[in-house]
C-alpha cells in the first residue's frame, strides 16, 4: 500500500471514530400527550390524554405500564401491570380549582424502565401562592445589604489567556461577600474595545448582564458568547471557593463539606446557608458598577433552577436590575405542601407536611422566590419559561410566582421539557435578554 492510499485510509478512519462513539436517544419511548395543543384546560373542564408506547416509532404490542394521575406531587390514581394490547392508552382527569393535572407513565421492557409524563394547566392564570410575606421582610434584607456594604469588595482580578478570544478578554475574579474574608468568586467576560487604539483615554461602556447558577458544585466557563455580542457578563459561583478548578474537587466537596447544603441554617434567618448567596448577588453587582465599564444604564440578571430564584432576590431587592430571566426558579412557594398543593424544590415540608418545623417554616418566608418576586417593580422587565412537565421545580409554583409580578412580563412555557431546557427555550432567552441590552 501507497503512502498516500495509508493516509487516505487512516483519515478515513479517524473521522468515522466520533461517530461510532456517539449514543444518543432510546430506541423505545413512552409519550403522554393532552388533547388540548396548548396543553390548558379551565377548571371543570376534563383532559384527554393519549399514552403510546413505541419501538422505532412504531406502537409496541402487549407492553406493560405502571402509571399514576392527579394533581401533581399529590397524584390519587396509580395502577401497576396494566398491559396495552397495542401499545396505547386513554386517560381522563380533570381539576376542580387552579392548578396541574401530571400522569406519569412507566413502560417495562426487557426489565428496563421508560418514562414519559404530562402536565395538564388548569387555569393557571388563576394561580396564586400560599406564602406570607413578613412585615419586616424588605426592611430586614436591606439592613442586611447596608451592613455588608461596610466590608470592602477588595476585588482580585486573574486574566485567563487560554479562555480569552478575539472578541472577549476573560477573568477569574473575586471579591469580598458579607464579611470580612468571605468571598465570592466567578468569571467574568469584558467585550474588547476594538476602537481603543483610534480613541485612546476614552472608555467603551456596556451594557451587563449577572449571571447565577444552579444548584450544585461545580466550575464555571463564563458566558463568552453574550459577551461577543457586546455586553459585559459575570458568571458567579456561590460557595465561596475559586470556580477554575478540576471537576473532581467541586464532586468531592458536593458528596462532602457541603452536601444539602441547601438545608442548613433554616432555623434561623440568619443562618440561613441563602443568606451569604443573595448577598453575594448583590455585591455582584457592587462589582460590576465599579470595577466594569458598565454603561450605567441596563443592568441584568438570569439563571435557571437555583439560579432562577436567585434572579428573583436580585431584581427585588436591587432597583439597578432592569431586566431578568428567571428560568423554572426553585425555592418559590415552600409553604403550598402544607395545604396539599405542589411546592417548590428543595420541597422543605413535603414529606412530614411541616410537622415540627415551626422554626423553618418562619425562615423559609424569608428565602422564598415568592416574597422576592413581591418586590419587582414597573421598572423591570421580566421573562418567564419553565416546562409542564418539570417534577423538580412543578409548574403550579412557576405559575403561581409569575401570577405575582406586578411590573411588565413575558410567560413562555415550554409544556414538554423536565428539569432541562431545550435549543428553542435556549435561543428565545437568549435573544430576550439582547434586545433588553440594545444588541438586537
Amino acid at each position: 500500500m501507497s503512502k498516500c492510499s495509508l493516509f487516505v485510509l487512516l483519515t478515513m478512519f479517524i473521522g468515522v471514530l466520533p461517530v461510532v462513539a456517539q449514543i444518543r436517544g432510546n430506541s423505545i419511548q413512552v409519550t403522554v400527550v393532552p388533547d388540548h395543543q396548548d396543553w390548558r384546560y379551565e377548571v371543570g373542564e376534563t383532559a384527554t390524554f393519549k399514552v403510546c408506547v413505541t419501538k422505532s416509532n412504531t406502537l409496541l404490542d402487549n407492553v406493560t405500564v405502571d402509571y399514576a394521575a392527579g394533581p401533581e406531587m399529590y397524584q390519587d390514581v396509580k395502577k401497576q401491570g396494566v398491559v396495552l394490547k397495542d401499545g396505547t392508552l386513554t386517560l381522563k382527569g380533570k381539576m376542580t380549582k387552579p392548578g396541574f393535572y401530571r400522569v406519569d407513565v412507566t413502560a417495562h421492557v426487557n426489565d428496563k424502565e421508560y418514562k414519559g409524563a404530562c402536565g395538564a394547566a388548569f387555569s393557571p392564570e388563576k394561580l396564586q401562592p400560599t406564602t406570607v410575606m413578613p412585615d419586616d421582610f424588605s426592611d430586614y434584607w436591606q439592613k442586611t445589604i447596608r451592613e455588608a456594604r461596610k466590608i470592602d469588595l477588595n476585588p482580585t482580578k486573574r486574566l485567563l489567556p487560554e479562555r480569552c478570544t478575539k472578541d472577549v478578554n476573560v477573568y477569574e475574579i473575586s471579591f469580598q461577600n458579607i464579611q470580612w474574608n468571605w468571598r465570592t468568586y466567578g468569571i467574568l467576560c469584558v467585550p474588547v474595545d476594538k476602537d481603543a487604539e483610534a480613541n485612546p483615554g476614552k472608555i467603551k461602556r456596556y451594557p451587563a448582564l449577572l449571571r447565577v447558577p444552579g444548584a450544585g458544585v461545580r466550575p464555571y466557563g463564563g458566558d463568552i458568547y453574550t459577551a461577543s455580542q457586546g455586553a459585559i457578563t459575570l458568571e458567579i459561583g456561590i460557595h465561596g471557593i475559586s470556580v477554575t478548578m478540576d471537576q473532581k474537587v467541586y464532586d468531592d466537596v458536593f458528596n462532602g463539606a457541603l452536601m444539602n447544603y441547601w438545608n442548613w441554617g433554616m432555623d434561623n434567618r440568619d443562618d440561613s446557608y441563602y443568606k451569604r448567596v443573595i448577598i453575594g448577588c448583590i455585591r455582584a453587582l457592587d462589582y460590576i458598577e465599579q470595577y466594569t465599564p458598565w454603561n450605567g444604564k441596563e443592568l441584568g440578571v438570569s439563571g435557571s433552577s437555583q439560579g432562577g430564584f436567585l434572579s428573583l432576590a436580585t431584581a427585588g431587592l436591587d432597583k439597578r436590575i432592569t431586566y431578568y430571566a428567571p428560568v423554572h426558579a426553585a425555592l418559590c412557594d415552600h409553604t403550598a405542601s402544607l395545604q396539599g398543593v405542589a411546592c417548590g424544590w428543595p420541597h422543605y415540608f413535603y414529606w412530614n407536611k411541616g410537622k415540627g418545623q415551626e422554626k423553618q417554616i418562619e425562615t423559609s418566608r424569608y428565602y422564598d422566590g415568592v416574597n422576592f418576586a413581591r418586590l419587582i417593580d414597573n421598572n423591570q422587565k421580566g421573562w418567564f419559561s419553565f416546562g409542564y412537565n418539570d417534577d423538580v421545580v412543578p409548574p403550579t409554583t412557576a405559575w403561581a410566582t409569575y401570577n405575582t409580578v406586578k411590573g411588565p412580563k413575558e410567560i413562555s412555557p415550554y409544556q414538554a421539557t423536565w428539569h432541562f431546557w431545550f435549543q428553542e427555550q435556549w435561543d428565545e432567552w437568549e435573544n430576550w435578554m439582547l434586545k433588553q441590552m440594545m444588541l438586537r
